[in-house]
């Protein structure tokens, strides 16, 4: 996606919004991105060791699933999932075949359709940057006062109905660090 796309996406999505919901957003935003960077960029300073695209990274996390057996993809799916080009998708893929990340398997229902699975190498790969993305978290969890966390842990408690949220909540609590 072009810078100039990018914008018009931001924009058009910005006049949506109610006030409400970009307060809210901005709130947000400013908890993700000092998040993101609170570790000093632990985890994409490991993305870049590894050498791994944003697309390609994306695609890995996507077939590593929350730590059980993900079910293959799709190459058009995995591209239209995070929004980018089937050709940019198919390159990343390319890639992660090469590194030995993933693995390319037939389609039990279509013999012509080939699919994208992770590797064994693939999940250590995810696994690490679950690590590495949760020690940060715990670092900046450690630095709350015992309120702070209170009101952090009832208002992220408050999205647990979620089921998406709920999900990846139930899986990375019963993981130990590495």
């Amino acid at each position: 996606m072009q810078a100039s796309e990018a914008q018009v996406i931001a924009d058009a999505r910005r006049k949506e919004a109610d006030p409400a919901a970009r307060e809210t957003a901005a709130r947000m935003t400013a908890l993700l991105r000092h998040l993101f960077l609170y570790d000093r960029g632990n985890q994409l300073r490991v993305i870049e060791e590894i050498g791994l695209s944003m697309t390609q990274c994306k695609a890995l996390l996507e077939l590593g699933g929350l730590g059980g057996d993900a079910e293959p993809w799709q190459v058009g799916d995995l591209a239209e999932h995070f929004g980018v080009s089937v050709p940019s998708m198919s390159r990343a893929v390319d890639a992660l075949v090469k590194a030995k990340f993933a693995t390319r398997v037939e389609d039990p229902d279509d013999r012509r359709v080939r699919r994208v699975q992770i590797t064994a190498k693939g999940k250590d790969v995810v696994d690490t940057l679950v690590t590495v993305r949760q020690a940060g978290m715990e670092a900046f969890a450690a630095t709350l006062t015992a309120a702070q966390r209170r009101k952090l842990d009832a208002a992220v408690d408050a999205l647990m109905d979620r089921g998406d949220i709920a999900k990846t909540y139930e899986h990375l609590k019963g993981s130990e660090p590495a």
